[in-house]
């Protein structure tokens, strides 16, 4: 009866998150996970000690860690000096396209994807208007760039945090899993934005909504530099094998001891509703893993070598699931329901839920940030255009990874 009950709830859950949200409510995906936690408790299904048994505490502190840590890049003004200084390229659209494309791309390796987009969406847009540009392709592009250029690391984007902590991957060799896809990524979303909008980077002549304009805050060059002494110091110790979240938590505490920044700001730039969200998952897919399905489906898939162990099955799988739920959903799901998964399979959905993200609004929760960033700015970016775009980044980028993977050792095309 409860396996029941577990079934019932993380169904309905997910088929929500596929459906973006309720009918005739203002719902996210974070509050759909929230009710679904909600009904295991209400139902009886679980306890709070049963719940809090499912939870992994180091995966939040340290996605909490590195968030506080991304805020010292915000509260700094260091993200709006990036963004700067793609206003300050000068020539055509297209060198304005490449300094996009290359500055977002390397500032998402080390920068939490959503607080990077959040602040650049509107600058960018303020940027391609004060150009006479189109704002689009340079956001499809920022999208692109962002979560292409977060496979490079495991500290960029929060499924790579959650599978890096939970796989326990090793920094140095995920470097050669996913650092040379991302540059090579960053090249194929130059090549399909320019080509998709040649000719159409210029303002097509409509007028800028009345919205306040964008406003560029203050470079304070200490405190970036801290920043970034920081990030190396992080990158340093998950070189070693020390716990991970202690030395993220030692390392947010030296960003909180400031005399500039008021740590309240710092703590009140963290994306609570993703530590919610990532809260809420562990829940559920936790809950479903002390069932008896999660077992009987792998045993199934392995008695016909259908595990994801192998690239030909693990990339389609990837790119279906990022296409529905998401990439950070389906990580999460994929490692509490196999836990014994092989470690090359675990480097390989890292780096493929990356660039999974790119082929739909839904496969990253920063796409879908982008888009109500820039909506709220009066640039509404299209399904047909982010898709004509999406699709194709999508296939190459992801091509290129299995090619890597492959070539490195990391995973075999077929599964053992």
């Amino acid at each position: 009866m409860i396996a029941a009950k577990i079934y019932l709830v993380f169904f309905l859950t997910y088929a929500g998150m596929v459906a973006g949200r309720l009918p005739w409510l203002r719902v996210d995906r974070t509050t759909i996970t929230l009710l679904g936690v909600i009904g295991l408790l209400a139902t009886q299904t679980l306890s709070f000690d049963e719940l809090s048994a499912r939870i992994d505490p180091p995966t939040l502190i340290l996605l909490f860690a590195l968030m506080i840590i991304s805020e010292q890049f915000v509260a700094s003004g260091f993200i709006d000096a990036a963004i700067a200084r793609i206003g300050a390229i000068k020539g055509r659209g297209r060198r304005l396209l490449a300094g996009t494309i290359i500055i977002i791309g390397g500032l998402a390796t080390f920068i939490s994807n959503d607080l990077l987009v959040i602040v650049a969406t509107p600058l960018l847009i303020e940027i391609a208007r004060q150009r006479d540009l189109n704002p689009r392709p340079f956001l499809i592009a920022m999208i692109a760039a962002c979560n292409a250029g977060s496979a490079a690391t495991i500290i960029g984007a929060p499924q790579n945090v959650v599978i890096g902590q939970l796989g326990d991957l090793r920094l140095p060799t995920y470097l050669l899993a996913g650092a040379v896809p991302a540059v090579l990524a960053l090249v194929v979303i130059y090549g399909v934005v320019g080509f998709l909008w040649r000719g159409r980077l210029r303002n097509n002549g409509d007028s800028a909504p009345e919205v306040a304009v964008a406003q560029f805050h203050g470079f304070d060059r200490s405190q970036a530099n801290k920043g970034i002494v920081a990030v190396l110091a992080l990158l340093a110790l998950f070189c070693t094998g020390l716990p991970r979240d202690v030395m993220a938590l030692a390392v947010m505490a030296l960003v909180l001891m400031n005399r500039r920044i008021a740590s309240r700001s710092l703590i009140g730039g963290v994306d609570w509703p993703l530590l919610i969200f990532v809260f809420c998952l562990f829940a559920l897919t936790g809950a479903l893993a002390t069932t008896a399905l999660p077992a009987m489906l792998v045993d199934g898939l392995g008695s016909f070598h259908l595990l994801p162990s192998g690239l030909l099955v693990l990339a389609p799988l990837t790119l279906l699931m990022s296409s529905t739920i998401g990439n950070l959903p389906f990580s999460i799901l994929l490692v509490q329901i196999w836990p014994d998964a092989p470690p090359g399979t675990l480097y390989g959905l890292a780096v493929l839920s990356s660039f999974a993200g790119n082929i739909l609004f839904v496969g990253s929760l920063a796409n879908l940030l982008v888009v109500e960033r820039a909506a709220e700015r009066g640039v509404i970016l299209s399904r047909h255009d982010f898709v004509q775009a999406g699709i194709p980044i999508t296939a190459l980028t992801m091509l290129i990874a299995m090619i890597w993977l492959s070539v490195t050792g990391f995973m075999p095309w077929f599964p053992n």
